[in-house]
């Protein structure tokens, strides 16, 4: 028993150590270990040289016993709507971490809320906390809702990790998203190559429950700032439309280019730009239209040259290194980057067919 529990100390230190010299997470030398893909080519060849160095031996029954207890990671993402299939990207992050992790005597419970409803967020975030999880993925929508959820978190000592938009208030273990104003700025400098002098640009903020969405509003604050900042005198027009039916999404945006027939870029601060190409697509003029994510009903309007910049930002990667993260406090006590921004892609007609979110 004594030679069992030495043994898997070693092998504990000696994944550890990898990580540390190589710089990475546990979870990347895991992966490397496990021969799994993902890892970039360079990031492998150096832990396989530390590997060497260090005579290292994987132990797969060490690494199993290494959990003397079962550890239980929830997670609170929203439900895939007929809206959006955005959530649809990480679910497969989670799961596919769940996958990797559950042979270590991890279970991931999934608890998912309607995006649209306020009642529903704080039904599921209620059920969640009765299960007395050690370890919490969550990626809030409602301000003030996911705020007080995050305090009843501490209060419990679960640590939790933010995912797709961050919260104004400290304690969490970390956060693994964009950054949304510097996503709302990029926005606003693709459209400054493209704009004329006299024409108008339109906000579009697509939600039921706009006030709280506070990552929309980060958005538009960044874009703002761009032209703020570099002075460009473009009137810049907003609406926001707070049924998110196409029938209302389409008389709203009818409502403003009646008033504003100058308007001659569109920028939608989320993923239901699909939404709003339906209608740009029966315009008898260009207009320019940029929105988010690589979702398959913005794709169609990708491909037809309707959409002409999606600005994507990885949400299966985001999901998937969350539940890592918390997996590496749990089980190994490994210290967890604070702050993990995603890279802002831009997806375009010519290098959509390319694109591995």
């Amino acid at each position: 028993m004594k030679s069992s529990k030495k043994e898997k100390n070693n092998q504990l230190s000696g994944i550890k150590e990898i990580a540390r010299r190589a710089n990475v997470s546990i979870a990347t030398v895991d992966r490397v270990i496990h021969d799994r893909t993902g890892i970039a080519k360079s990031t492998k060849e150096k832990i396989l040289k530390i590997i060497k160095e260090l005579n290292y031996q994987p132990n797969i029954h060490a690494r199993r016993l290494a959990l003397a207890r079962q550890f239980r990671i929830a997670t609170l993402i929203p439900l895939r709507s007929k809206e959006t299939s955005f959530w649809e990207g990480p679910l497969k992050g989670i799961e596919t971490a769940s996958a990797e992790i559950s042979q270590y005597g991890v279970v991931v419970e999934k608890f998912f809320y309607d995006q649209n409803s306020i009642s529903s967020f704080q039904q599921q975030s209620q059920a969640l906390l009765k299960t007395r999880p050690d370890g919490l993925l969550f990626a809030p929508s409602f301000m003030e809702e996911s705020v007080l959820f995050a305090q009843k978190c501490q209060k419990l000592r679960i640590p939790y990790v933010l995912m797709d938009s961050d919260l104004p208030v400290e304690g969490s273990l970390a956060y693994i998203g964009p950054n949304q104003q510097a996503s709302g700025n990029l926005s606003a400098h693709l459209i400054s190559y493209l704009i004329g002098k006299d024409q108008s640009i339109l906000i579009v903020n697509i939600s039921k429950e706009l006030d709280d969405q506070h990552h929309l509003l980060k958005k538009e604050e960044g874009f703002r700032n761009y032209f703020r900042t570099h002075r460009w005198d473009n009137q810049i027009l907003k609406i926001n439309i707070n049924k998110t039916d196409t029938r209302s999404i389409e008389k709203g945006l009818a409502t403003m280019f009646k008033e504003h027939p100058n308007i001659g870029v569109v920028f939608v601060t989320n993923s239901r730009v699909s939404n709003v190409a339906g209608f740009v697509e029966q315009l008898d003029r260009k207009v320019i239209l940029i929105g988010y994510d690589f979702v398959n009903e913005n794709i169609e309007y990708i491909e037809k040259g309707v959409i002409d910049f999606l600005i994507c930002q990885k949400p299966l990667e985001q999901a998937y290194k969350g539940v890592m993260a918390i997996y590496q406090h749990l089980a190994i006590s490994s210290p967890v980057e604070k702050v993990t921004f995603m890279p802002i892609d831009i997806i375009t007609r010519e290098n959509y067919r390319f694109y591995n979110y």
